[in-house]
């Protein structure tokens, strides 16, 4: 329904036939993520459940693809023939599988389904989602913004968002807010469109997209200056005072200077001596020389970079679009809060060097941030930048800072590397996804080749922790770096809203061989509606809608947990499907059987879940540890044997698990020992894990070292200089590589999408009430460009990019960076898709930005086709888009037009009515 996974109670009463219906929904006043709050997305979730376009039993495709001509089969036809395809696979070469998901809530089961299998082709939407927020955050200081952490919205007195629209965690973000406002601390938007969170901001602040890194490092080049910054905090905490290498022409240049025991070191304050960084306070101000290497520590190479006056607000005022007064305002305003205004809470607490304190002291300042700074190509960089300005502060973990949610924070060592090997008939060697910490960690073949279809992890992307979903189809229809056989998908509308080059991705899913065969020979797909995805099928498995299906929220997955405890859930079926579908996840239940995955038959080959919940309630993934945390012993701490009644208890419980952390274990969690034994306690780790923040990636500076020609693994030559660009161990602000393909004067305008508060991707607009709020997408213009053009109410534009054109209605936009345009995300929708008439809104006014967003670069005279995408986590660049606006006269409908698609369920009735109860 919604990645907020909010708490709901679903109202029931008895409809005409005397079965149960769905009467109303409303908030769970208990349910620790939204506390009873609930937006239209919740309310309207009836509308979801009686939709007309939901599927209604399994399809085999019996026209070309594309047509959407399928007939109606029974489920034993349909995983009979998902096991006719796929078994051939798993028996002789699992990479010729590709089995991706898009925005499920289970990807700690599919993973492990994906994994049984043997393929290394798997991943989730994270890679053209918010990769790079996620992995800059957990590289830097083990978790990041939303499901990793949150602001202390209890303390914090200075609050900023950067690139922040209205959908991931809304209502807890309201909620937050609400307590800000009413304590009267200070909200700054950052964000080049103003709507949301940001029209409510007390300050707004309309940043030119792509430059928010600059901004923040202009930020700390003022901080440095004035000597805001917590010096006692960096050196007890952070890798501040590790010694680098510092000699240009060694081989080890840029790395930790470390012991016989691999431990890098500081030079201990005590003894003026190297020492563990973890067993020593360092001296921030020691140098040192070994071996004729001078080694400085890494807060020497922060101030000897942004203190430089590239960084000066001078510098970058124009660039950026914000004032060099302003930016210095804001700087100062932060440094006030945080080391004026700190927060004293007095609570002892003993550190992982065993150093008792008697208070806990905080900086309330904190930061939130999402897509909007991280969809670009700089945006690993930027958000590490983000990061580094909350841990110079001191402004992490504290009171009134930045808190991480179990079962973060966790280092990025304590994660799994991405495993690739594929055996015939045998389990992958590992997980999927991961972290790397250098080129050994690769998922190259033997002759350097990608390991995976969409080259995650590779010279072209070697931290790609969520991987490249974005680039599945176009590699597979290539045949770059093979060619697979199945590509199996849930939740994933590529065809539409999910890919960029959607035309020339529908293009590649009914493209043939010479012989007449399909490029991509079998395509599997399951989703619960008929989207436009469903019509390039050619077996669907139509999944339930989320009121008739067991899910778990997890504590192994994308967990619901508050800064103040750990937290999971559940969802249960309230209504029975009227339809021959099936929860996607029982499905793959069966079908693993059916394939004799291990892990998903008992020893006698029998099918070891007979559904989903089954696994839920009997799976274990380390002893002790399962998909639920809640309810396993009666002492309840969160480990514990498999109980059979652990469903029924979280039912009763009104659906969650809650478990609060001890006062001494609130703040401080990767020093704090009373919160490290308390996460091994609640199964979150097996042992205790504290780390030292890494304001300098030393990761990073290994593949650098590669790229200069050091080390048995060794790049592609024409990547040597990006790597060495590009991959800096400190964070750096670079333009955005479509800043340097497109022409800025032939594209002067830059576009953005966000997503509404009131959808979810495509599902939303769909439904009949949210209909009635976003029922079409205008393309939003600010003033100045609305007077250059002349453009008036009612009128249009024709969008043209270096990839393609769009003509779409136009709306004026006050508040909105003055050279920026925008839109909705998913609203427009494709003829025949989703039971919408073909004259409705959806259809004639939506449209897409994505028509106009290629996968790849424009050619720039280098023989070379880029990926448009980060060069460090993969993430595809949505935000980098460039532009050229002009007025024409109105069509008949948005442009382009694509020709009505078939759809497997009929035309949607002119009016729909239910009543239920007395």
């Amino acid at each position: 329904m919604c990645a907020c996974r909010c708490g709901i109670n679903v109202h029931m009463k008895d409809g005409p036939d005397g079965k149960k219906q769905v009467a109303y929904i409303e908030g769970n006043r208990d349910h620790p993520v939204n506390q009873g709050v609930l937006c239209a997305k919740g309310s309207a979730g009836i509308m979801q459940v009686t939709a007309p376009s939901r599927l209604r039993a399994p399809l085999k495709r019996v026209g070309a693809r594309g047509e959407g001509k399928f007939e109606e089969i029974s489920w034993d036809e349909a995983l009979e023939l998902a096991t006719k395809w796929l078994k051939p696979i798993r028996e002789t070469d699992q990479s010729k599988l590709a089995f991706f998901t898009g925005r499920d809530q289970s990807q700690s089961f599919t993973s492990y389904w994906a994994q049984a299998f043997g393929t290394p082709n798997y991943a989730a939407h994270g890679g053209f989602c918010s990769v790079n927020m996620a992995a800059a955050g957990i590289y830097t200081m083990g978790g990041a913004f939303w499901e990793f952490g949150q602001p202390d919205w209890d303390h914090t007195k200075l609050f900023m968002l950067f690139g922040v629209a209205e959908d991931h965690d809304s209502n807890p973000i309201k909620i937050g807010l609400g307590k800000l406002k009413a304590r009267g601390a200070k909200v700054i938007g950052v964000n080049p469109i103003r709507t949301g969170y940001n029209a409510i901001a007390d300050e707004w602040v309309g940043i030119t997209p792509g430059t928010d890194g600059l901004f923040i490092l202009a930020l700390v080049h003022e901080l440095l200056r004035a000597g805001k910054i917590d010096v006692n905090y960096l050196a007890r905490y952070t890798n501040a005072g590790v010694l680098v290498n510092c000699n240009e022409e060694d081989p080890d240049f840029g790395l930790f200077l470390r012991d016989d025991q691999g431990c890098a070191l500081v030079i201990d304050r005590a003894t003026g001596k190297p020492a563990p960084a973890e067993a020593a306070i360092p001296d921030l101000a020691a140098t040192h020389r070994h071996a004729g290497v001078t080694y400085k520590p890494v807060l020497h190479l922060i101030a000897e970079r942004y203190m430089d006056a590239a960084y000066a607000p001078e510098a970058v005022a124009e660039r950026i679009g914000i004032s060099a007064e302003r930016i210095k305002r804001i700087a100062g305003e932060i440094a006030r809060v945080a080391f004026e205004e700190e927060i004293t809470i007095d609570q002892e607490w003993t550190d992982f060097r065993g150093k008792k304190h008697d208070k806990m002291i905080g900086r309330p300042v904190s930061f939130h941030s999402m897509r909007g700074i991280s969809a670009h190509s700089n945006g690993f960089q930027t958000c590490r930048a983000l990061h580094m300005l909350q841990i110079l502060l001191g402004s992490v973990e504290v009171p009134g800072g930045f808190r991480f949610k179990p079962p973060y924070p966790k280092p990025s060592y304590a994660h799994p590397k991405p495993h690739c090997k594929v055996t015939p008939g045998q389990p992958l060697d590992g997980p999927h996804l991961g972290f790397t910490h250098g080129p050994e960690d690769l998922c190259l073949k033997e002759d350097g080749s990608p390991a995976r279809i969409d080259k995650a992890f590779t010279w072209e992307n070697p931290m790609s922790a969520h991987g490249m979903m974005h680039m599945v189809i176009s590699n597979a229809h290539a045949g770059d770096p093979y060619e697979i056989d199945t590509l199996f998908m849930y939740m994933a509308n590529m065809s539409w809203n999910s890919s960029m080059n959607t035309s020339e991705v529908m293009r590649m899913l009914t493209d043939k061989k010479d012989d007449g065969e399909y490029k991509i020979p079998h395509i599997i797909y399951s989703d619960a509606y008929s989207s436009e995805m469903v019509a390039y099928a050619d077996l669907i498995l139509p999944d339930a809608t989320y009121l008739e299906r067991h899910d778990c929220i997890s504590l192994l997955d994308r967990p619901i947990c508050e800064a103040d405890g750990a937290a999971d859930a559940i969802r249960w079926p309230v209504v029975e499907p009227d339809r021959d579908v099936r929860g996607f996840q029982s499905v793959l239940c069966e079908l693993g059987a059916r394939l004799d995955l291990p892990g998903f038959v008992n020893e006698d080959g029998s099918q070891k879940y007979a559904d989903y919940a089954d696994y839920i309630v009997n799976h274990e993934r380390r002893p002790g540890v399962g998909p639920l945390s809640g309810f396993r012993s009666e002492e309840d701490t969160g480990r514990g044997p498999v109980n059979p009644a652990q469903m029924d208890k979280y039912i009763e419980n009104g659906g969650f698990w809650l478990k609060h952390i001890p006062d001494e274990a609130r703040y401080y969690k990767p020093w704090n020992m009373a919160y490290q034994d308390w996460a091994v306690e609640t199964g979150l780790y097996d042992k205790t894990l504290p780390y030292l923040f890494q304001l300098y990636v030393e990761p990073m500076a290994k593949y650098q070292r590669a790229a200069r020609g050091h080390g048995l693994i060794q790049p592609p030559d024409h990547l040597r200089e990006r790597i060495k660009a590009t991959l800096d161990p400190l964070p750096i602000w670079y333009p955005p590589f479509l800043d340097g393909h497109a022409d800025p004067e032939e594209y002067p305008v830059q576009a953005l999408t966000q997503r509404p508060m009131a959808m979810y991707h495509s599902w939303g607009s769909q439904n009949a009430w949210l209909r009635q709020i976003h029922g079409a997408n205008p393309l939003y213009v600010p003033t100045k460009l609305w007077q250059k053009h002349g453009f008036a109410e009612g009128d249009w534009a024709r969008l043209t990019s270096p990839s393609g054109e769009i003509t779409v209605p136009v709306v004026h936009m006050a508040a909105l960076n003055e050279n920026t345009v925008w839109t909705w995300n998913a609203i427009g929708k494709r003829k025949g898709a989703w039971a919408l008439d073909t004259d409705a809104p959806e259809v004639t006014k939506g449209f897409l930005l994505n028509h106009l967003i290629d996968e790849l670069l424009p050619e720039r005279g280098d023989g070379m086709r880029w990926s448009n995408s980060d060069p460090i986590t993969g993430q595809a660049a949505w935000f980098d888009l460039r532009v050229k606006i002009e007025k024409v006269r109105a069509p008949a409908e948005a442009q382009p037009a694509h020709p009505a698609q078939g759809s497997p369920v009929p035309d949607a009735p002119a009016d729909r009515s239910q009543k239920v109860g007395a």
